[in-house]
């Protein structure tokens, strides 16, 4: 290459240096993770005290601590065929794939280009000098070379737009672990409901063979003479209705099971759980510090990622504002022989700089920028409403789980003395010291207290799976435990 020609090239060189710099900072403002006032502890019983957040630690798998093989391989399979997990993991494989092509966008296109091709030139085509006539000319021309294009970021949209690209792959990321923590709660409540309806359904068994054998009694009495027919009606009447309630109770459970089948991805008519009346007992839940749960929950560092997806996308709304600026370059030969292509003569070589600036949109740039402003006062309101939502979840299941386990309490004392009452009623009606209305009315209240025994451990397992979601997923073995072994539970997040 001649020295004149280098002198061109480096001149451009510096002119293009120059205007790279003037593309260092980016237009719109730079995000600012939002602060939110929490508050500095739970209304919580007395017992639990607050430990130090541990927000750095991996999340382990919650439900081993119900200490339940078959949840946990429920858990296991819904983890590896369920659609709804699949499809969020389909979307953070697409938001990575974004981030690689808004990443690529930094660096310059390079191209290598080839052709070849045979023409003839018309000899009456329109004259290009009147001192010389044209003349048919057939040739062949052939032609490689490498070519280069380069967006200059001078405003930053660019860098904008992978700021926006990388919020939103974090924010696919958050959205799938909330899946799979809506996922894996849901599943933990339908199996701990179903196994709740097991053990009801187990307390009607058996109540029902009391009350049969009471029938019998009865209707042995009623042969003989001894025992009215009001008294035989009404102890089948009982006996009926119980099995109405069982009937009822076997369909809540199908459709748990069906809907247990459906969250494990298997179809529902060839799925089936057998009975198991063992009810696991409640874990102890390690309970942070309020503001430790916007660290904890994925849902609240989605809607984070979605406010800063959309501060980005104000900068790149404004970038319009500014001109754009192409860097072109080729390096190549041109050659009308193939023999000659690759000759010094053949070389040939182009630089150049295009910019394009907007002078007048009729206000959709204004506008552009305007709704990215929108967007992101829209981004900050429902973050802000899903951190409180977050707060109330959390307590309200505190609320619960403290009522719960007292009502526990009374209920045990109820189902004690509606026993001792129903064994004396039965004693006095054998002795004929009063009516089968009085054994009938105690068989009832003694169903009915052992029924809301049932319901109520039922419901504090519900109540625990629920925290456990609201509080934003799983613990360590070491910081969670099982049972009520321990009068203060230490609350370690």
């Amino acid at each position: 290459m001649k020295a004149p020609a280098l002198q061109r090239l480096a001149r451009h060189g510096a002119w293009l240096g120059l205007a790279l710099l003037g593309g260092c900072s980016a237009v719109g403002p730079d995000y600012v993770r939002p602060t939110t006032a929490a508050p500095a502890h739970w209304q919580a019983e007395a017992g639990w005290q607050a430990g130090q957040p541990r927000d750095d630690e991996l999340k382990g798998p919650w439900w081993l601590l119900y200490a339940d093989a078959t949840l946990q391989s429920l858990v296991d399979t819904a983890l590896k065929q369920n659609n709804t997990l699949a499809l969020a993991q389909s979307r953070l494989d697409q938001a990575r794939a974004q981030t690689d092509s808004a990443l690529g966008a930094l660096l310059p296109r390079v191209g290598l280009q080839a052709g070849t091709s045979r023409f003839r030139t018309s000899a009456n085509r329109p004259l290009s000098s009147y001192t010389s006539a044209n003349s048919s000319v057939e040739q062949s021309d052939y032609q490689t070379a490498l070519t280069v294009s380069y967006e200059v970021d001078l405003a930053g949209r660019v860098r904008r737009q992978l700021e926006n690209a990388r919020a939103a792959q974090a924010q696919s990321g958050a959205d799938f672990e909330n899946t799979r923590l809506v996922l894996t709660a849901q599943l933990a409540s339908s199996y701990l409901a179903l196994r709740g309806l097991d053990a009801e359904i187990e307390v009607l068994n058996q109540t029902l063979k009391a009350q049969r054998q009471t029938l019998d009694f009865v209707t042995a009495r009623h042969d003989l003479g001894s025992a009215s027919g009001i008294d035989l009606e009404q102890q089948q009447g009982l006996v009926s209705g119980t099995e109405a309630q069982l009937q009822g109770l076997r369909d809540s459970r199908a459709r748990f099971e069906h809907a247990i089948a459906t969250l494990t991805g298997q179809p529902a008519p060839s799925f089936q759980l057998a009975a198991d009346t063992r009810l696991p007992e409640p874990p102890q839940l390690p309970l942070g510090t309020p503001a430790s749960l916007l660290e904890r929950r994925p849902d609240i560092a989605s809607a984070e990622r979605a406010m800063a997806a959309a501060n980005a996308q104000i900068g790149i709304a404004t970038s319009a504002y500014y001109p754009s600026l192409t860097l072109n370059s080729l390096y190549g030969d041109d050659s009308n022989g193939f023999s000659k292509l690759f000759s010094a003569p053949s070389l040939l070589w182009s630089l150049g700089l295009s910019a394009t600036q907007t002078l007048f949109d009729g206000g959709r740039t204004t506008a552009a920028v305007n709704v990215a402003k929108a967007g992101y006062q829209q981004a900050s309101a429902s973050y802000r409403q899903t951190v409180l939502q977050a707060f109330q979840e959390v307590q309200d299941s505190l609320t619960t789980q403290a009522a719960l386990r007292e009502a526990q309490r009374s209920l045990q004392q109820a189902v004690k003395s509606a026993g001792k009452v129903l064994e004396l009623s039965q004693a006095r009606y054998r002795a004929g010291a009063s009516s089968l209305l009085e054994v009938v009315l105690a068989q009832q209240t003694l169903l009915g207290y052992q029924r809301q025994q049932v319901q109520n451990q039922s419901q504090q397992l519900l109540t625990s799976v629920q925290l456990i979601k609201a509080l934003g997923g799983g613990w360590k073995a070491s910081d969670a435990t099982l049972g009520q072994a321990s009068p203060a539970r230490v609350a370690q997040d």
